[in-house]
């Protein structure tokens, strides 16, 4: 995809890329992934045949903004026939799989251990986010899937889970061809009959399959990467880690959605200050990432958005352009009194889109 004629602020440009498989929304705590990825999911649901929405942050938020409850079997969002989401949870997952472990090795002085060590692991979430990740690669019932990722931390771990894991599969399958008769002594030893192949045998396939996904993964055709901020120092330091990770592991990213800005105002002081903080960090922002990525401005609202109807609406404007911008002079009384649109690069964004008291 040539991106440099279409750099627009809007991220049109996803939904027109029909061959996308797999789409991340993260960014720092509290900078409105849940709502951008939501947001985008129903956007998605427009053009697609089906969606998943998927929450892998371990404190979810997809039950919360849609007012309906979703767990770790996909469900329909209520309202849309060719939308699904689900939310991940590691403690069930793991618990799960302590209880399959037990009922096929009854009496195991092990099972007490495997479950310490299962809920003791450092990056044990990010673990059962991806290993959803494989059953998805495996039957891939939907042709695109959202991801509502936790803050940045976290979603770099799972990002690198299919490069660390391929590696330490590749060693595991090379150790098995040069101690794989001494290990099938050792079972035969302990009264493990066929124990030694059959570990490796899953090995291998669990190592094509994270293959598959590291591969899918690097593939700007088939993964993207949302990066959610808003216009402050320590989201914009955030997100610039990001983006230098991200590109280490070879994973695409080319929008930016900056969150919760101010509209133009000389009535009320407390705006006034926070806007000329938020136009610091957008020049920055423009200077950074202009050149290289779709920066998708959003308003900070006067109301919640929750629920499918108000978070149709936010969608719109994730499409539509962003809005009036703080580096932008604001509209003098008189004209804003008589005109109840303003036109921004072609585009016209409603007065209610902004907090009423900065055009009192």
């Amino acid at each position: 995809m040539d991106l440099d004629d279409t750099l627009e602020p809007t991220l049109q440009n996803i939904l027109d890329q029909k061959s996308l498989k797999w789409i991340f929304c993260g960014g720092k705590g509290g900078v409105g992934k849940t709502t951008t990825s939501c947001s985008l999911a129903i956007q998605l649901a427009k053009v697609r045949e089906s969606v998943l929405l998927i929450s892998t942050d371990p404190a979810h938020n997809l039950s919360d903004a849609f007012g309906q409850k979703f767990g770790k079997e996909a469900r329909k969002v209520e309202g849309f026939e060719n939308l699904s989401a689900m939310e991940i949870d590691p403690s069930s997952s793991i618990q799960e799989m302590i209880e399959t472990s037990d009922a096929q090795n009854p009496g195991s002085p092990f099972s007490g251990l495997l479950g310490d060590l299962a809920f003791s692991i450092p990056g044990v979430d990010e673990a059962m986010g991806f290993a959803e990740v494989m059953k998805q690669v495996k039957s891939m019932e939907y042709s695109v899937i959202v991801f509502d990722t936790a803050p940045t931390g976290h979603t770099l771990r799972f990002l690198s889970f299919p490069t660390v894991l391929e590696k330490a599969l590749a060693k595991i399958s090379q150790l098995g061809g040069r101690f794989g008769p001494m290990i099938g002594q050792m079972s035969g030893m302990m009264g493990l009959e066929g124990g030694q192949e059959d570990m490796f045998s899953k090995v291998e396939q669990m190592r094509e399959t994270i293959t598959e996904v590291n591969n899918q993964f690097k593939d700007p055709e088939l993964t993207t990467f949302v990066c959610v901020c808003i216009s402050e120092f320590l989201s914009l330091y955030e997100t610039e880690r990001m983006i230098q990770e991200l590109t280490s592991y070879h994973i695409d990213t080319h929008n930016i959605v900056i969150n919760q800005l101010l509209p133009p105002t000389d009535t009320c002081p407390q705006c006034g200050s926070r806007i000329k903080i938020q136009q610091k960090y957008l020049e920055q922002y423009e200077e950074l990432y202009g050149e290289d990525f779709h920066l998708v401005r959003m308003p900070l609202r006067t109301e919640e958005i929750r629920g499918v109807e108000m978070l149709r609406k936010f969608s719109e404007m994730l499409v539509k352009g962003g809005p009036l911008t703080p580096g932008e002079n604001a509209l003098s009384k008189e004209r804003r009194g008589s005109t109840p649109f303003i036109a921004i690069a072609g585009n016209q964004y409603s007065y209610t889109q902004f907090p009423p008291q900065c055009f009192a």
